[in-house]
């Protein structure tokens, strides 16, 4: 990967008397993570970094870590940022250098109840999950906790998801420790002034020019790319799904403000042996594993469907990019395949269907939804989100989908953090109303670290969910060995 190929946010040109300004603009699609945050539905990603400092000569001080923190600030430039709304949501926010930027306002240190045990450390991130990011700063937040066993220590980055997706976050853990400042992105802080009401409103209204200006377009685009996905969808195997197509289940609920969150690890050498019989990936079988899991959670609740659960399966639209920030993410709409008991077949059904899902996806041009976030007016997405939630309609109607899963490539190399070396990572994206239950994967040298996040009234019970997914990919392993 090429860091230094990296180009990060997006700056258009504001008008003003006697003068040009550049006006950094979020992109529609990180504007909509931040307008799609309720009371109950934060939209933060959480990041989690367990690090042996076993080796270190002194003590990890709250000083150490914040010195630490801002020797690499440069190499991580959102988290500098600030977002600053424009007045009544009339176009999307703007982001600036934050000139009040102050580190010491973003981290803290929590002390974990001894032993310091795995599950005591999710207790914590649950508790972190379950506060939004305040606004009147940039959007992310560093609690250190300590106590955990074996000398290891846990940096727990809660970062708000308009920020950054998951191929941009891997991207800036990275950048951070990278050895040499020559192989890194580095950019320099340049504090800016907040933007007055006339700049923003004078930004917002560039954009809806030139959002005006790309309709005509974006609605043939949209035409065609309906026409060849219809065209794709009659020639594959195995159908293509959209919204809406899965049950109800505990899981599609109006959720709380509360957080659960429980993880669990799978080493990678476990997957080899499916995708081999299969022809399957490793997200492939990541999926079948997690809807096994699934399967056997809810028939020990006694809420096992007849009929399939249906996932949102997040997909990079610039892999390999280079990325520090931003979001350039598109979805599949993908059956778990929840209904058929066998682990096997389960993997071949999902292969197929993420291969058809992809087809119709490219077909369709994975740039539409990008630009159709760009699109809906902030205060009216904004004004929808609140309503939904308020109403409760989540209790009542058909979800849209029944759970998000991600599985994320991370380093496959050992990282270090003066003198600690990094020896778990696990990540976690946001749950929304209607969908409370997020599975997280991100693989580090030859380990995925699996995190689950719900609320009390989705997933009250996380760990029961990590035991079955645990247990199905041992059913897993068992099949494929058999003679």
């Amino acid at each position: 990967m090429n860091l230094r190929s990296a180009t990060v946010g997006l700056t258009e040109i504001c008008w003003s008397p006697g003068r040009v300004v550049p006006v950094n603009v979020m992109s529609g699609l990180d504007a909509r993570f931040l307008l799609s945050e309720t009371p109950s539905a934060h939209m933060h990603t959480i990041k989690v970094a367990v690090v042996d400092v076993s080796g270190r000569s002194e003590a990890l001080t709250p000083d150490l870590v914040l010195a630490a923190l801002d020797s690499r600030l440069e190499r991580m430039p959102v988290l500098r940022r600030r977002v600053v709304p424009v007045p009544h949501g009339l176009g999307n926010p703007v982001v600036i250098d934050d000139p009040d930027f102050d580190l010491r306002r973003h981290v803290r240190v929590e002390v974990l109840p001894q032993p310091g045990k795995a599950r005591d450390l999710d207790v914590l991130i649950a508790g972190v999950a379950s506060v939004p990011l305040p606004r009147d700063r940039p959007l992310w937040e560093l609690t250190v906790a300590t106590g955990l066993a074996d000398g290891q220590v846990a940096f727990v980055v809660k970062i708000h998801h308009a920020l950054a997706d998951g191929v941009a976050a891997v991207t800036l853990l990275i950048n951070a420790f990278v050895v040499d400042d020559a192989d890194a992105v580095i950019e320099p802080f340049h504090p800016e002034q907040v933007p007055s009401r006339g700049r923003l409103y004078r930004s917002a209204a560039r954009e809806v020019a030139t959002a005006l200006r790309s309709l005509p377009g974006f609605a043939r685009q949209t035409m065609t790319g309906l026409r060849d996905e219809r065209r794709t969808r009659r020639g594959e195997a195995a159908p293509v799904l959209g919204p809406f197509a899965g049950p109800r289940t505990p899981f599609n609920v109006t959720l709380t403000p509360d957080r659960t969150f429980a993880t669990l690890t799978l080493p990678l050498a476990t997957f080899a042996p499916a995708k081999q019989s299969t022809g399957a990936s490793v997200n492939d079988v990541f999926l079948a594993v997690c809807a096994g899991g699934i399967r056997r959670y809810l028939d020990r609740m006694g809420e096992l469907l007849p009929t399939s659960l249906v996932a949102s399966v997040p997909v990079a639209t610039l892999p390999g990019q280079g990325r520090l920030g931003g979001n350039h993410v598109d979805n599949l709409f993908l059956p778990l395949h929840t209904d058929l008991p066998d682990p096997v077949e389960r993997v071949r059904a999902i292969h197929a269907s993420t291969v058809a899902a992809r087809h119709a996806r490219a077909a369709l041009g994975t740039g539409l939804f990008e630009q159709r976030a760009g699109l809906v007016p902030p205060v009216l997405y904004a004004a929808t989100m609140r309503l939904w939630a308020a109403t409760h309609l989540a209790d009542h109607l058909r979800p849209p989908l029944n759970l998000v899963a991600s599985s994320v490539p991370g380093p496959r190399e050992p990282l270090e953090l003066d003198r600690g070396v990094i020896t778990a990572l696990y990540s976690s994206g946001p749950i929304l109303e209607g969908i409370g239950l997020n599975i997280t994967a991100w693989s580090y040298v030859d380990t995925m670290y699996i995190s689950l996040l719900g609320c009390s009234h989705s997933l009250p019970d996380p760990w029961l969910l990590a035991y079955d997914i645990a247990a199905e990919m041992a059913e897993l392993s068992r099949h494929l060995i058999q003679p």
